[in-house]
């Protein structure tokens, strides 16, 4: 009998990531929803995810928190969904550096916009991003490569970086540039996505 795959999650949240590559795996799980400030921080959780925060999800033993790295570890555990180049393959590396890019420079840039921190301009060096325009640069040069961030091939990097810019532009950290939208309309349309949203949007709805 295969592992048990069970997804921890709260619908308003970056878990909202984590259920579309599930959605893209194709493998049964099971669901916990939890609210912030309760069940997040409960004991039971809280061994789980020590951070008291989610996604996480648990594979027989094996636990994976961070979104990014749920989307690596996902794509590696069912190779067959063909969501992550091969090891050994020269693409493997692209991969990684998308995937990663949207954890790192991303993820940084768009939290220190959304609070209005004002990065020196003599201090960019260390908080790794550089610039807001820095960033939607590299990834306005990244997603006009090809119909993906991995040239032609859809993988775990345009879920997680994919679902970065696409929260950037709902919520202003990204500017409405052409190659933005075109991109976002190519991955926010697969049968996937469509179907995470829907399951996620139905909990919202349910909770009120």
């Amino acid at each position: 009998m295969a592992d048990t795959l069970t997804f921890y999650t709260n619908p308003m949240s970056r878990g909202r990531i984590a259920r579309w590559m599930l959605e893209e795996v194709g493998q049964p799980y099971e669901t916990v929803a939890l609210e912030y400030g309760t069940t997040m921080k409960a004991a039971d959780y809280l061994a789980i995810n020590p951070m008291g925060k989610v996604p996480a999800i648990k594979h027989g033993d094996v636990v994976v928190t961070e979104g990014a790295a749920i989307c690596a570890y996902l794509a590696d555990a069912f190779p067959q969904a063909g969501l992550a180049p091969a090891p050994g393959d020269k693409l493997r590396g692209v991969y990684y550096r998308w995937l990663f890019y949207g954890a790192g420079p991303v993820e940084a840039m768009a939290s220190n916009h959304a609070l209005a921190v004002v990065v020196p301009d003599d201090k960019r060096g260390m908080v790794g991003y550089g610039s807001r325009e820095a960033v939607m640069d590299v990834l306005e040069h990244a997603v006009s490569n090809g119909e993906y961030l991995v040239g032609d091939r859809f993988t775990a990097a345009d879920v997680y970086t994919g679902a970065q810019i696409a929260w950037g532009l709902q919520f202003g950290t990204l500017e409405k540039r052409p190659a933005f939208e075109a991109y976002v309309g190519r991955i926010m349309n697969r049968p996937a996505a469509a179907r995470a949203r829907e399951i996620d949007d139905a909990l919202i709805a349910a909770a009120k």
